[in-house]
């Protein structure tokens, strides 16, 4: 049996915590900016995890992590 792949999109996007969960960026900061609110700039940073009904999803894209 051959070795399953990783997406490779996935992996620079996606990070599994030790915890078993999955981390991933925010999105809408990374150009046309000025039209935002420094407020709403401001709540885009850092990371969140991912929505509950994608973990399956990124989980098989990610077979080793």
């Amino acid at each position: 049996m051959p070795k399953m792949k990783t997406k490779r999109g996935a992996a620079k996007r996606f990070k599994v915590r030790g915890s078993g969960s999955i981390k991933r960026a925010q999105a809408f900061k990374r150009h046309i900016l000025t039209k935002k609110t420094t407020k709403n700039k401001r709540q885009l940073r850092g990371i969140t995890n991912i929505h509950s009904s994608d973990v399956a999803a990124v989980r098989s894209m990610l077979p080793y992590a």
